[in-house]
């Protein structure tokens, strides 16, 4: 498993959601603000191997 890092970034605004399943993968809702605009998604805690 990586070693966390420590990243600096500019924003304008942050929302902090768990990922849902949607179908064959996970998603995340977002305001419809936001349609069309670059995000940048941050994994905040490690993923348990075990539960794969």
């Amino acid at each position: 498993m990586p070693e966390p890092m420590e990243i600096t970034t500019r924003a304008y605004e942050v929302i902090e959601r768990p990922v849902k399943s949607m179908g064959n993968s996970g998603g995340i809702y977002l305001p419809k603000d936001w349609i069309g605009k670059t995000v940048k998604i941050l994994l905040i805690e490690p993923i348990d191997q075990n539960k794969q």
